[in-house]
């Protein structure tokens, strides 16, 4: 089967590997759509703290079951995804179901090799029928369910103000998610191809461009009290550093993005806000199920979200393009 490797950082290479044998307890999934992430980005680019090289990148994806024990729910033809965060179950989050950060943790295509390539075998718990949604939708429930999981986190509530901070994929599943729970979102970022491409397709407030007098202009949104909630997606410290002083006072900022990096902060501007901070990592079954459920009702631009696509076969030669602004990618969907 042709499998890709992200040998060391900016070094990918495709090889045939051959098909893994399917253990007990596991289903053999032939590998359809795969979704580009940021964190596959980061990777190639030498920028992500949980991994060691060589890897097969890929953990945003969908398939269908080859094959599967008997009485697993699931037989050879079903289409499928895969919660690719495969968790212990007994450590101390597992225990109180928060199996996102679980500590002992190996998420497919980070911590172990995951979906650029043509087949995968994955334990049955991980596993779920893609019910009413296609291939493709199916393959962007992850990254959607990482937005709507900080959504959750935060207890946000309808008629609050929302800043997102990052426009890549994840910061627009969370301003989408929050726009379902009636939040007045604004998104803030350093592209106009980005603000354009959220003010055409996602149900904002307001965009506003990272750049002098960006500050004023969220004070204007907000009458000078600024957000309720911050959502950071930007994966890069100086923002989320930046990212405090756009906190009411009361308010709540949520990290999604992870950095390999130290990130500090004004104590008194901090503690006269009375402001709460919170890391969201990963997704729960939850919100995949939400996601899942959310794509049947059409309440979220997925056919606009996916702007390029590619062939397993000429990754080693346009994985590279994605990197760059001007292509305009959101989200890139492999085809194996």
């Amino acid at each position: 089967m042709l499998t890709v490797i992200c040998n060391e950082p900016r070094s990918l290479t495709a090889v045939q590997r051959p098909i893994p044998v399917r253990q007990p307890g596991e289903t053999l999934i032939r590998v359809k759509r795969v979704g580009v992430c940021g964190t596959d980005l980061h990777i190639f680019t030498g920028n992500q703290p949980y991994l060691e090289y060589p890897r097969v990148m890929g953990h945003e994806f969908s398939g269908i079951v080859e094959a599967s024990d008997e009485g697993s729910g699931l037989v050879a033809g079903d289409v499928v995804y895969v919660m690719p965060y495969i968790s212990c179950g007994t450590c101390i989050a597992c225990s109180k179901g928060k199996t996102n950060c679980c500590t002992r943790i190996q998420v497919l295509g980070v911590h172990c090799d995951g979906a650029f390539t043509q087949y995968l075998s994955v334990a049955h718990p991980f596993i779920h029928k893609a019910d009413g949604v296609s291939l493709d939708q199916a393959a962007m429930i992850e990254f959607l369910s990482i937005g709507a999981h900080a959504v959750r986190r935060s207890n946000l509530q309808a008629g609050q103000r929302v800043l997102v901070v990052g426009t890549g994929p994840i910061g627009m599943a969370a301003a989408i998610f929050a726009g379902l729970r009636g939040a007045r979102v604004t998104v803030l970022d350093t592209r106009d191809d980005r603000l354009d491409f959220c003010r055409k397709h996602l149900a904002i407030h307001a965009a506003v461009k990272i750049g002098e007098g960006d500050k004023q202009a969220l004070a204007d949104l907000t009458e000078g009290d600024f957000y309720d909630v911050v959502f950071d997606a930007t994966g890069n410290a100086r923002a989320m550093e930046r990212g405090f002083e756009f906190i009411a006072h009361g308010g709540t900022y949520v990290m999604i993005s992870v950095v390999r990096d130290s990130i500090t902060f004004s104590d008194p501007e901090f503690h006269k806000r009375e402001a709460t901070l919170m890391g969201s990592r990963n997704a729960t079954v939850e919100d995949f199920r939400y996601v899942e459920q959310c794509l049947r009702d059409g309440l979220i631009p997925d056919q606009a979200l996916n702007t390029h696509r590619i062939a397993l076969s000429e990754v080693v030669e346009l994985f590279p393009t994605l990197l760059d602004p001007q292509q305009g990618v959101v989200k890139a969907i492999i085809e194996c």
